[in-house]
C-alpha cells in the first residue's frame, strides 16, 4: 500500500483523535525508519521517547519470538516467572520497592493515584475523604484517562471532558514558595515529573526536588514522580530522580520500558508498598509472560551495553552541536541526556522546521509554537547525532 491509500483507511475508518503528519512509515532498524515509498529517515523521536534500543532490537525480537512460542498470558491469578524477575529488576536499578504491572504510562499513573488514595485512608484518616488532595505542577502531563488528565496541569487537555475528577490541586513546576503556599492538612501526596515532557521540557532549578521531598516529609505526604518518560536512561541516569539523589515514595515508569511492546509499572517503596491487597488494583493484561519477558530483555541490554552512559554523552554532544549562535535562531537546549528539546527564537515556527526536517530525512517532533523535541534511542551513534543536528541547521535556514 501507498500512502495516500493508507492515509484514506485512516481517514475513513480511525477517529481523529490524532493530528498525523502526511507519512506512514512501514519498516525499521536501529535509529532508521522507512516509509511506504521507500525512503530513508533519522527517527529522533523514537516513538515518543518509547524505544530505547531502536526499531527492531535483535535481542527485542528474539525475546518476543521466544516467549510467544512457550507462554504468552496466563492471567495475574498465577504466579509469572518473568514479571517476578523484572519486578527485581527494577528494584535492584531503583529504590526497592515493589512492582505492579499493566499496559501504560496512564495506568501507572492511576494505579499509583489509587494507591495514594488508600495509603491515606489507612495512614491519614484524619483527613476526610472528600477534601483528600494529590498536587500536580502546572504544565504536567500524566495521561489521558479521566483521572490522569484531572492530574495533568493543563487546560487544553481536560476541556470537553468536564466534570472532571476531584482531588487534585496545582502549583508552578520549579516554584517552591508556590508549592510551600499549596500546602495543607489535606494534602496527601505531591506528583511530579523530574522534567517535563510534553509540557515544554521544563527541568527545575537545582535542588528542586529535594525540597520538595523535605515537604513531603515534614507535611506526612507521598512523594509521586511520573517517570514515565524520564525513566529507563533517558536522561543519562537510569530514573529522573537520581540527579538530585532523592528517593520517592512512588514511582511510575512505562514507554522505554517495552522498547514499544505496551507495558506500564508502579513501584512503591516503604509504608506505601504495603497498602494494596488482593482485590484493590488489577489489569487483565498487565505484568503478561511475554510484555515482562520483553521489559526485562530491554532494561538488560541497555546495562550490558552502557546505554545509560551513552545517553548522557549523545545528549551532551547534541547540545553542543546545537548551541545558540548568532546564526541559527536557537535560543536554548534544554532537558538532560537524550530528553532535550530546542527552543527557537520568535522568527521561527517550529512546525515548519518539523515538516523542513521530515522532507530532508529526519523525523523530530514540535512540542509547541518555539520548540522540538529530541528524543533518539539510547544507541545512537556519534554519527547520528551529527547527521540529526546539521539536518535541523540546514532545516533553519
Amino acid at each position: 500500500m501507498n500512502t495516500p491509500q493508507i492515509m484514506e483507511l485512516t481517514e475513513q475508518y480511525i477517529l481523529p483523535t490524532y493530528g498525523r503528519l502526511p507519512i506512514a512509515f512501514v519498516r525499521g532498524e536501529g535509529a532508521r525508519l522507512w516509509d511506504s515509498e521507500g525512503n530513508e529517515y533519522l527517527d529522533f523521536v523514537a516513538g515518543i521517547s518509547v524505544l530505547a534500543l531502536g526499531h527492531c532490537h535483535p535481542a527485542v525480537t528474539q525475546s518476543i519470538c521466544e516467549q510467544a512460542g512457550k507462554l504468552m498470558h496466563t492471567s495475574n491469578l498465577y504466579h509469572i516467572a518473568p514479571q517476578g524477575l523484572l519486578a527485581k529488576k527494577l528494584s535492584e536499578l531503583s529504590f526497592g520497592g515493589k512492582a505492579f504491572f499493566c499496559n501504560s504510562g496512564a495506568e501507572a499513573n492511576e494505579a499509583a493515584i489509587k494507591l495514594v488514595r488508600k495509603w491515606a485512608s489507612l495512614a491519614r484518616p484524619e483527613v476526610e475523604p472528600s477534601r483528600r488532595t494529590i498536587l500536580t505542577a502546572a504544565r504536567s502531563f500524566h495521561g489521558r484517562t479521566v483521572t490522569t488528565v484531572t492530574a495533568t496541569g493543563q487546560e487544553k487537555y481536560q476541556k470537553g471532558f468536564e466534570p472532571l475528577d476531584a482531588g487534585f490541586g496545582y502549583f508552578g513546576f520549579g516554584d517552591i514558595a508556590d508549592l510551600r503556599s499549596k500546602m495543607s492538612p489535606d494534602v496527601i501526596a505531591i506528583m511530579l515529573e523530574p522534567i517535563q515532557g510534553e509540557g515544554g521540557m521544563n527541568v527545575p532549578p537545582p535542588g528542586f526536588l529535594r525540597q520538595v521531598r523535605e515537604l513531603c516529609d515534614s507535611h506526612r505526604c507521598l512523594l509521586v514522580l511520573d517517570e514515565v518518560q524520564t525513566g529507563i536512561g533517558r536522561t543519562g541516569k537510569w530514573f529522573g530522580y537520581m540527579h538530585e539523589d532523592v528517593t520517592p515514595d512512588v514511582m511510575t515508569v512505562a514507554k522505554a520500558l517495552g522498547n514499544g511492546f505496551p507495558i506500564g509499572a508502579c513501584l512503591a517503596g516503604g509504608a506505601a508498598a504495603e497498602v494494596f491487597e488482593p482485590g484493590n488494583h488489577a489489569s487483565t493484561f498487565g505484568g503478561s509472560h511475554l510484555a515482562c519477558a520483553v521489559g526485562l530483555t530491554v532494561l538488560q541490554v541497555i546495562e550490558a551495553e552502557g546505554l545509560v552512559q551513552n545517553a548522557a554523552a549523545m545528549g551532551e554532544r547534541l547540545a553542543a552541536r546545537l548551541a545558540p549562535a548568532a546564526d541559527n535562531a536557537i535560543v536554548e537546549v534544554r532537558g538532560r541526556g537524550l530528553l532535550r528539546a530546542v527552543r527557537f527564537d520568535e522568527t521561527v515556527a517550529a512546525r515548519e522546521v518539523q515538516d523542513k526536517c521530515r522532507e530532508l530525512g529526519l523525523s523530530v517532533n514540535a512540542i509547541g509554537d518555539d520548540r522540538l523535541r529530541l528524543a533518539p534511542p539510547l544507541n545512537v551513534t556519534e554519527d547520528e547525532v551529527d547527521r540529526a543536528c546539521e539536518t535541523i541547521l540546514r532545516a533553519l535556514g
